[in-house]
């Protein structure tokens, strides 16, 4: 689906950039290898803290007046952000804000601003890092940072099926899902799309596993941390084009 996507999409990469945690995205050499072996290969990608960082800032924050980002992220002009709604051991829920708050932060610098934790300390237990409200709120600044970059160039879809309790990062591992396939969102707002994806997980039936996980790590701290933060409109309309 996304390489038929990508064709759309005339001059594009497909952007990342490497992890905080050692695995096979741990490094630049290790990550192209992890691409290849996944099939994601059919267009450039553009691992964007492979050669250093740049600070963008982060407007009105509570916890950061800037953050580390993949220094390429300053060569694109715009931005479609396809995300994979989900949920996430540490956020509760993955959808478009952590995306972009995660994915565009680079794996040294970055990464560990958002996550609270020293890159040179990590707790080895993820029970001991810092999450629920400090780690939504950082998530948030990270991704104010970006929009506010990219301005109304800059698109989000989030993709409502195969919806796990567990992030993609989990693999083979992961949970299987255990509510129904809902569809696909796309929203030039963030905490519109974000929003929607929510309230449309919360009126599904069989959706006790997933508003577990979301609410058992304050996830919806994210909905609240981009309100605060003005980063879009929590009323929204659902157009359907079936």
């Amino acid at each position: 689906m996304v390489c038929v996507f990508q064709q759309h999409v005339p001059n594009s990469n497909i952007v990342e950039t490497n992890t905080l945690y050692k695995g096979d995205r741990y490094t630049t050499e290790s990550h192209r290898e992890t691409l290849k072996v996944n099939g994601w290969d059919f267009c450039p990608v553009d691992i964007m803290d492979e050669n250093g960082t740049v600070m963008l800032p982060v407007r009105n924050g509570k916890h950061f007046q800037e953050i580390s980002m993949g220094k390429n992220i300053v060569n694109y002009d715009s931005m479609i952000v396809l995300t994979h709604f989900k949920g996430h051991a540490m956020g509760g829920y993955g959808g478009s804000m952590k995306n972009i708050a995660i994915g565009c932060a680079d794996g040294r610098i970055g990464k560990s601003m958002v996550h609270g934790v020293s890159f040179d300390n990590q707790p080895a237990d993820w029970g001991r890092w810092p999450s629920k409200g400090r780690l939504m709120e950082n998530m948030a600044e990270s991704a104010k940072a970006v929009i506010d970059y990219f301005g109304k160039h800059i698109v989000f879809i989030n993709v409502l099926r195969r919806m796990s309790v567990d992030c993609d990062c989990a693999g083979l591992s992961a949970a299987e899902p255990t509510i129904p396939d809902i569809g696909i969102l796309v929203s030039t707002d963030l905490l519109a799309i974000d929003q929607a994806s929510i309230d449309l997980v919360y009126a599904q039936p069989n959706n006790q596993d997933l508003v577990e996980r979301i609410e058992s790590r304050h996830g919806l701290h994210q909905l609240t941390a981009m309100r605060d933060l003005k980063m879009g409109n929590p009323q929204y309309e659902l157009i359907s084009i079936d």
